[in-house]
């Protein structure tokens, strides 16, 4: 299995992790891995509120903030897609959900990966099955990192 993430800036925004890229690799592939996907091609691009809200009105014709738009590239058991992420709304929702920025990142990265393989959120039932998985992931983070030592 190949894993290629990818880490990229957009529109003046600090790197949310510039020491730690290969921690965030290996949490991520392994999410997958658990999941049973492979990853080909995932692509996180950092960027402001108004930089994601004009993607988000130029492609999906929504005027508001979001803070993550993913646009998948394949569909099934292989991933491959780009992942936009507003710092600015996770900066936001850290605050208004009373948790580190730190966590409420790893929520809306899993979150978008966990999209891609076909998890929802606009039931009730998806919804509680999308934080669970969330949650779970967010707290394998350093037991995944742990287990590729």
């Amino acid at each position: 299995m190949s894993f290629d993430i990818s880490f990229f800036i957009e529109d003046n925004v600090a790197h949310p992790f510039p020491e730690n890229e290969a921690d965030f690799i290996k949490w991520l592939s392994n999410v997958a891995k658990e999941e049973n996907k492979s990853i080909s091609t995932l692509n996180y691009i950092f960027c402001s509120d108004d930089y994601l809200l004009d993607i988000n009105i130029k492609y999906l014709g929504h005027d508001y903030y979001t803070d993550i738009i993913t646009f998948p590239y394949k569909e099934g058991d292989e991933l491959e897609s780009d992942l936009y992420i507003s710092l600015d709304r996770v900066k936001e929702n850290a605050h208004d959900f009373m948790v580190t920025f730190d966590n409420e990142l790893k929520r809306v990265m899993v979150h978008g990966l966990l999209h891609l393989m076909g998890y929802g959120d606009k039931s009730p039932d998806q919804s509680k099955i999308m934080r669970e998985k969330e949650e779970h992931y967010i707290e394998r983070f350093e037991s995944f990192l742990k287990s590729q030592i």
